[in-house]
């Protein structure tokens, strides 16, 4: 069965400039890939008409499918419909049931209905339109020689919506894709060459349809075993049984699921809740935890103490174990972590007390030195770990660990 290839292709000099982060192709290429697509490219280009359409011609030349995000808004520089006029020889042309749907959002809005937004009803004359029910640009379908082109707003809500509603569900009907197996191991406390060294030999005896992937992570790697169709379903057992045995050691979760999400679960399945006291993080470890739908389930909060006085004065660290051992140390962060699950009133807690640079580091506490303390209703483990130089390295490095340390502590 042949792979249905699949070309991305965002638009937006703001994406080229490094004014906003394509988070749109990531999304998309691994919800594509899960429902069995392959993607082939993903290819960014400016708000140029003869850029967009010379990228088309490459997309086609390799590709099955192309979606394209961006550059059909109402302003000047959102010029994807005329290009695609160009591309498909047509015409834009007014489209009622369009204006119908736009009419139907701004009902609910306090704004008037301007000219320039109204002119987002005019569409190409030979693409199957697709109204966009969270947004006033519609999507364009193009279909020409046994090839697909979709158009679709850049807005990641409008987007994730239109592909999960419309778009994914008709590409499946009309193409018959390949499974796609996988397996992930998430590991920690090796490096990626130390990793890569280890599993050599499992490497090596891989079967030639199968592939390893590395994904590291802030001090923590994910493991990708991966091959396309199900006839290969019972060779994946066989060669994750065999990767799960060369890392068993170092194992902390057999799924793709984010560090927060474990330390979530593991909390409601004990029916324990959780709060962080944060200095060097600034709130990061809870931003972390709260991104997860229904952790209010189980975390009741975080105070975040940036200054020694608010480690003195909210928390209420002993001032004389700042001025002796230094808000960077054992004897501190432990307290930080007593306090906040105290004040805070929860089962278990998180606390992070460190030097994130550039700049604050001595000879004996270089930047990257951090203190973490996790505490449980039976135990408390204080660590210090050393990390770079880099700040957002060490900020994240930092958050990845406590939240690995917690979870240590309940699985």
């Amino acid at each position: 069965m042949k792979k249905v290839k699949i070309e991305i292709i965002p638009i937006g000099d703001e994406i080229l400039i490094g004014q906003i982060i394509d988070t749109n192709s990531a999304w998309m290429a691994t919800k594509l890939t899960r429902e069995g697509f392959e993607i082939v490219a993903i290819s960014t280009v400016g708000d140029r008409a003869d850029s967009i359409m010379k990228a088309l011609d490459i997309a086609f030349s390799r590709a099955d499918i192309v979606l394209m995000t961006g550059g059909v808004g109402p302003t000047k520089d959102d010029i994807t419909k005329t290009t695609l006029c160009n591309y498909f020889n047509t015409r834009l042309v007014f489209d009622d049931t369009v204006l119908e749907n736009i009419n139907r959002i701004f009902a609910h809005k306090k704004h008037v209905l301007n000219e320039l937004t109204r002119n987002q009803a005019l569409v190409p004359e030979n693409c199957t339109v697709i109204q966009n029910r969270v947004g006033t640009a519609p999507v364009l379908w193009f279909e020409q020689n046994r090839k697909i082109l979709v158009s679709m707003p850049g807005v990641p809500f409008e987007m994730k919506t239109i592909m999960t509603d419309e778009v994914i569900p008709r590409l499946k009907k009309q193409f018959q894709s390949i499974d796609y197996l996988k397996c992930s191991f998430l590991v920690a406390g090796i490096t990626e060459s130390a990793l890569a060294t280890r599993l050599a030999d499992f490497e090596a005896q891989l079967p030639g349809n199968f592939s390893l992937a590395y994904l590291p992570s802030y001090g923590l790697i994910r493991l990708r075993l991966s091959a396309w169709g199900n006839e290969n379903s019972s060779e994946m057992e066989i060669q994750k049984e065999k990767l799960k045995n060369t890392v068993k050691d170092i194992i902390v979760d057999a799924s793709d699921k984010s560090l927060e999400t474990i330390l979530g679960e593991a909390l409601r399945s004990k029916k324990l809740t959780l709060s962080t006291a944060e200095s060097c993080t600034g709130g990061n470890i809870a931003h972390r935890i709260t991104l997860i739908p229904g952790a209010s389930d189980y975390f009741k909060g975080s105070i975040v103490s940036y200054a020694n006085q608010v480690k003195s004065d909210i928390l209420g660290i002993d001032s004389k174990a700042i001025e002796r051992y230094g808000a960077v140390s054992q004897e501190v962060v432990g307290q930080m972590a007593q306090s906040a699950s105290k004040k805070l009133k929860t089962d278990c807690s998180v606390a992070v007390s460190g030097i994130a640079g550039p700049t604050g580091g001595t000879p004996d506490k270089p930047v990257g030195t951090v203190w973490i303390c996790t505490k449980t209703p039976t135990e408390i483990v204080t660590k210090k770990y050393q990390f770079g130089t880099s700040r957002e390295e060490n900020i994240n490095r930092t958050v990845n660990m406590a939240l690995l340390q917690m979870i240590k502590m309940l699985i």
